[in-house]
């Protein structure tokens, strides 16, 4: 094997955790190889919400967009099926942006980093042998590395070539998102009950507002269409009611991903460290995935750095790397899965509404709790 197809990182997958990941790696003076199955830019199936948590981490490397004039959100909004409101200021805050911007600026800063990025090239397969890893291509290129981030997202045959765990379990989510031209407040992120699911609206760049919503395949699939679905059963939330009476749509069709899980799955798998939904997918009630992702990405960098740097061993940086990690995340994400059994459920979300209505600040200690700290740079 040539020289040239070997580097000291290789990031499989485009996404935020492994383009921040291949910045951050290329910054420091590393060898960094990052290969993403599809092209960029591209509209993902996402919040596109990201709470202030990780925004003095971006500004600090420079890659917060500060082109644009993004919406600066800092107020949420919950709404039960019966048409009640609660409205509360965000622990945080943060900022709306579209991944089909994002993910593209991330990819410019991490080449100009140094990191080389090749498009439409998928990989089928991760081997570890020895001291190092190889991987494989559709295309039948084979490159070698010394380490490998996989930030794959949520599900890929690469999961199942790897033997993960995750993928012989049911999946019973669904989600959508679409952009609209719409009369909404850029302060405002929103998080609005149906049965079966909720659905989140939020601007983003351009004062397009993004509308992303999580149901059950069971729920979805009774009806005809998207279309069908939305007009006939999201509409019973007054809220979207109103919100989709009045909309405009803004790309040609709405997004779609099935097989949606939410099980727990290993940071480290086969030697690999994972990042972003790889790592374990983020549920929307944990606050937002895009922050964690960034923030995941962040942690594996240093360690893997250490690694390199023959500060620790692959077996320190590993278990270091699963430490870190649920030690910022795991309660998190044990909130969301609490949280999903209430909303989504008509007499449970109607009275969670109500408690949030009478009592503001339990609402503001969730949305605390659901954003963690800034993160120190």
């Amino acid at each position: 094997m040539s020289n040239q197809n070997h580097y000291q990182i290789a990031v499989v997958g485009a996404g935020l955790g492994g383009l921040v990941s291949a910045f951050e790696l290329a910054q420091k003076g590393f060898k960094v190889l990052l290969l993403e199955r599809k092209s960029l830019p591209r509209h993902k199936v996402c919040g596109e919400y990201i709470s202030n948590e990780v925004k003095p981490l971006l500004e600090s490397f420079g890659l917060f967009p500060q082109d644009l004039d993004l919406p600066s959100i800092t107020q949420l909004q919950l709404t039960a099926q019966n048409g009640q409101q609660a409205q509360s200021p965000l622990a945080l805050g943060g900022f709306g942006v579209s991944r089909y911007y994002l993910d593209q600026f991330l990819a410019q800063k991490a080449e100009e980093a140094g990191a080389q990025i090749l498009l439409k090239t998928e990989v089928t397969n991760i081997q570890f042998e020895g001291r190092q890893f190889e991987v494989s291509t559709a295309k039948g290129g084979v490159f070698t590395a010394d380490l490998v981030i996989g930030a794959h997202g949520k599900r890929s045959k690469l999961d199942k070539n790897l033997g993960r765990k995750f993928m012989k379990q049911k999946t019973p989510y669904v989600a959508v998102k679409q952009h609209f031209k719409a009369d909404i407040p850029g302060e405002l992120v929103s998080l609005h009950n149906f049965e079966g699911g909720y659905c989140g609206v939020s601007q983003v760049e351009e004062q397009r507002v993004n509308v992303c919503y999580l149901t059950t395949t069971r729920t979805f699939n009774a009806y005809d269409s998207i279309a069908d679905y939305q007009q006939k059963h999201l509409v019973k939330n007054p809220f979207l009611k109103t919100f989709f009476a009045k909309a405009e749509p803004l790309m040609p069709k709405p997004l779609v991903i099935s097989q949606v899980n939410f099980s727990a799955k290993p940071q480290v798998e086969n030697h690999v460290l994972m990042v972003g939904d790889a790592a374990g997918l983020i549920h929307p009630l944990c606050g937002n995935g895009m922050a964690m992702a960034i923030h995941a990405a962040h942690l594996a960098s240093y360690y893997i750095a250490a690694f390199l740097e023959k500060k620790m061993n692959r077996a320190e940086m590993e278990l270091a790397y699963q430490r870190a990690w649920k030690e910022q995340f795991a309660q998190r994400l044990r909130f969301g899965r609490i949280a999903s059994h209430t909303l989504g459920k008509s007499t449970l979300s109607n009275t969670a509404v109500r408690l949030a209505k009478s009592w503001p600040a339990l609402l503001h200690g969730v949305s605390r709790f659901a954003h963690g700290q800034y993160i120190s740079v």
